[in-house]
């Protein structure tokens, strides 16, 4: 409920701070006293527009504070937190403020954090109504109708049942939505699918392929290059123009040539005892016997030159099978813009989506299935949900009618019209739409509450439907402006007890001219208006006891209040002291 309430430089009003308490209190004073400027500072607080003029004159700017004592899991508490205000903690007052500058600017707070007006706007829907001459916010919004009426009797579970199967349904809907596009998509490329599937099945990727025949090319080309200098090193050694000398005969002629300047062994044993050897002979002995060392060298190189020909013999078909490969497999991996390595799983997801084509038809027919059931489902609970709702417009006709007879309103007709909705406009709700009508008068065709009833006969009807969903809602405080305009005597008395009552659920405040209105309150303000240092203000003061029984007392008599005045105030609030 609304615990406080403070108001700083608003038209009249330069400082009011002002308690609030449980159950009805009654705002009265005489007319111009600016009990407006109360409900209006209120609004401000909520988040109602507003602009520079309500700045009180020589003030640089206008402010008011509300503060709200919530009980625990208030729904506005779930608000806060899905607007990303999750630093209030459950149980802690909650504190709404709202600023503004001589530039028509306008600040809002919720616990000191700032926030936007329209978040201020849902917090205040969550927590104040208020009814006036002027001002319906609530009543004769036709969207509030049906959760109203809801509140009022239809079992909660059975709502939620609804709403669980629209969500079914819509779920399944989206689901074969979603399946026939993937289909429809996917039968378009159907032929450029198959092509690539058959093409890629026959190439036949597989994973790290791309590294493994990488690595063999390369170990090919480098079995090449080496048979290549094996070969190139035989040719030199074995040359194959037979015109060309190779180094064994050249050895050998030069063997020959070297020989003939060395005795032959027959002169060698003739000149044994005539001479030693000359030193050009025992030279060309050693150019001899290096030569005859050359050859051997020779020949044992072309022997191991040839064992490794045969070694390093490259097999090139399998280099030419390997670099056609991977280049082919580049190549494929290129067209479709990915790696190599990603050819194998691509395949895999091309093969899924061909499968999904061949079995489409299934699956449609299993979700469209699925989809058909969830509707009869929601059709079954909604219809439910109608009946149910059915009941309760009788049920709360009924009550509300009973309520309005004492309230001066017993030509009114109250009507609660349940429209079915189109197909297309069902949802998770229901498959009807709530309207709350009045008949004004016999005879007056029923219309929308707004526009039939006038702002007093609105109040009194927003009063006995609030008497009859009394603890039905989420909110906290109730606000009645001149709800008793035009009425007096018993009805007003009527509209006292029916304040009273709803007070005993929700905390109530009534702007009111009727002293037995007043005289039903718990507690009573009393807005005046005097000249101070020649400058007009309204102050709000919290009247006692005896200070109430004067109030009404001027209320009764006027301005010369007498002790039959006092009587009559006495009797007013002896009943209703209670």
């Amino acid at each position: 409920m609304l615990t406080h309430l403070s108001i700083r430089d608003v038209v009249l009003i330069e400082k009011l701070d002002l308690p609030f308490h449980g159950g009805l209190t009654a705002l009265t004073g005489e007319t111009g006293a600016g009990k407006s400027i109360l409900l209006d500072s209120l609004g401000l607080a909520l988040g109602e527009r507003t602009s520079s003029r309500i700045i009180r004159a020589g003030a640089s700017q206008s402010s008011v504070t509300a503060v709200f004592e919530l009980p625990m899991g208030h729904p506005v508490y779930g608000l806060l937190r899905n607007k990303d205000i999750a630093s209030i903690e459950e149980g802690e007052p909650l504190v709404l403020r709202r600023i503004v500058t001589k530039e028509g600017r306008s600040r809002a707070y919720i616990c000191d954090q700032p926030i936007g007006i329209s978040i201020l706007r849902e917090v205040a829907s969550l927590l104040v109504e208020i009814q006036g001459q002027h001002e319906q916010m609530g009543l004769a919004n036709q969207s509030a109708h049906q959760t109203l009426l809801d509140a009022f009797g239809v079992p909660q579970k059975l709502r939620q049942q609804v709403a669980r199967c629209w969500d079914e349904w819509q779920n399944a809907l989206r689901s074969l939505n979603k399946a026939r596009k993937d289909v429809e998509d996917a039968s378009k490329e159907e032929d450029w699918l198959r092509q690539v599937v058959e093409d890629l099945s026959t190439l036949a990727p597989r994973e790290g392929e791309e590294d493994e025949l990488a690595a063999l090319r390369v170990k090919l080309q480098q079995d090449e290059r080496r048979g290549e200098a094996v070969a190139a090193a035989l040719a030199e050694l074995t040359p194959r123009d037979r015109r060309t000398a190779t180094p064994a005969n050249a050895l050998r002629s030069a063997n020959r040539a070297l020989s003939r300047l060395l005795p032959s062994p027959l002169d060698r044993a003739q000149s044994e005892e005539q001479e030693t050897p000359s030193a050009q002979q025992e030279q060309a002995q050693e150019a001899l016997t290096a030569l005859e060392k050359a050859e051997e060298y020779l020949a044992e190189a072309e022997t191991l030159l040839s064992r490794l020909a045969v070694d390093t013999t490259v097999d090139f078909r399998l280099l030419e099978e390997t670099e056609e490969r991977l280049f082919t497999l580049r190549a494929e991996a290129r067209k479709h813009k990915i790696s190599v390595s990603e050819l194998p799983s691509f395949l895999e997801n091309l093969n899924q989506r061909l499968a999904s084509i061949d079995s489409s038809s299934e699956a449609l027919a299993r979700l469209e299935e699925q989809v058909r059931e969830n509707r009869a489902a929601y059709e079954k609970a909604a219809q439910e949900l109608s009946a149910a709702r059915g009941k309760a417009a009788r049920q709360i006709e009924k009550r509300v009618m009973a309520e309005l007879v004492p309230l001066k309103l017993e030509r009114a007709r109250f009507i609660v019209e349940l429209s079915p909705l189109p197909a297309e406009q069902w949802n998770r709700h229901g498959m009807e739409q709530v309207a709350f009508l009045i008949a004004a008068n016999p005879g007056q065709p029923p219309g929308p509450l707004g526009k039939v009833a006038s702002g007093g006969e609105l109040s009194r009807l927003m009063l006995a439907l609030k008497v009859v969903l009394a603890g039905r809602s989420s909110l906290t405080t109730l606000v009645f402006d001149e709800v008793d305009s035009g009425v007096g005597g018993a009805t007003a008395s009527a509209i006292g007890e029916r304040l009273n009552r709803v007070a005993k659920d929700v905390q109530v405040l009534a702007i009111t001219h009727s002293p037995q209105v007043a005289a039903y309150g718990n507690h009573q303000l009393r807005i005046a208006k005097q000249v101070v240092n020649n400058q007009t203000q309204t102050s709000a003061t919290p009247l006692t006891d005896e200070e109430r029984r004067e109030e009404l007392a001027r209320m009764l008599a006027g301005d010369t209040v007498t002790d039959a005045a006092r009587a009559a105030a006495d009797s007013l609030l002896g009943p209703t002291a209670e």
